[in-house]
């Protein structure tokens, strides 16, 4: 018989909803900047992502014959293709790579990017917001990549978005978090999910996330270009889960002053053998 604690602890967290997709994992894994397709096969696996992002600009999707894919290393019976419009700088060009990943059998949901700037690698919101309408009236599950917008993620659901996925800090900087109070807005002014994408750079960063409330994290640099990404992608799977939990659990409120861990009440009296207490002035 398993101890009533342990039972507790292997406990899994809540699932994430996301269109029609039911997520035991809250953390979504990229793809990309890995050293070999073996190397990203053992990290997404140690991450216990369910869900990966493929730039379907990186799959060769005209020949069948080729020596490799990273398709290849990916078990589609135990994670869920993610296809992402990386690269893609106006709404014509996002919609136009969305429909090729779908038509060659990835999926129907795309991780919308819209890029407005080839230096900051920011999204062109404006842009995006055209594409995420165009693409939801096509069938399509969005998902798109914004910035810490409020004001945009409310557009961005009225327009059908699955969820909105802000940055915490420009793609691939590894800063962390820059404004929480913009994810807390965030995540006041919608009612779907919240997956903070970008920027990430270690587990605390995607604690930190969690904590605050987000329903997910999507990330590839932070775990693809560590010295060891296998071992930070299982780090980056604890930490999710333990920022989940965390928030799950509500947190205590934060306080000016000290709070004594043990009541006042009920103490023993002291001894008259006792030490005595010092007084202020020593």
């Amino acid at each position: 018989m398993v101890p009533q604690i342990f039972r507790f602890l292997m406990r899994p967290i809540s699932p994430l909803q996301l269109g029609p997709y039911t997520l035991h994992s809250r953390l979504i894994a990229g793809t990309g900047k890995y050293a070999n397709f073996s190397l990203m096969k053992e990290a997404i696996e140690a991450s216990g992502a369910e869900m990966v992002t493929v730039a379907v600009r990186r799959v060769n999707l005209n020949d069948s014959v080729q020596k490799e894919s990273l398709l290849d290393y990916l078990d589609r019976s135990r994670v869920i293709l993610l296809p992402n419009t990386a690269g893609c700088y106006s709404a014509e060009e996002a919609i136009r790579t969305a429909a090729l990943g779908r038509e060659a059998g990835l999926s129907n949901l795309v991780k919308l990017e819209v890029i407005g700037d080839t230096k900051t690698l920011l999204p062109d919101t404006e842009a995006l917001l055209d594409a995420t309408k165009a693409l939801v009236k096509e069938g399509f599950v969005v998902m798109p990549y914004t910035n810490d917008d409020a004001v945009m993620a409310k557009k961005l659901e009225d327009a059908g978005a699955a969820c909105v996925m802000p940055l915490a800090a420009p793609i691939g900087s590894g800063q962390g978090i820059l404004n929480d109070l913009n994810i807390r807005l965030i995540l006041e002014a919608v009612s779907i999910p919240v997956i903070v994408d970008a920027g990430v750079g270690t587990a605390s960063d995607a604690a930190i996330a969690m904590e605050l409330g987000a329903d997910g994290v999507l990330m590839n640099t932070a775990i693809a270009c560590a010295q060891d990404p296998v071992k930070m992608a299982h780090a980056m799977r604890l930490s999710v889960e333990a920022g989940r939990l965390a928030f799950e659990a509500g947190r205590i409120p934060k306080k000016h002053f000290a709070s004594a861990s043990t009541p006042q009440e009920g103490l023993v009296e002291p001894s008259a053998s006792s030490p005595q207490q010092l007084s202020p002035t020593g």
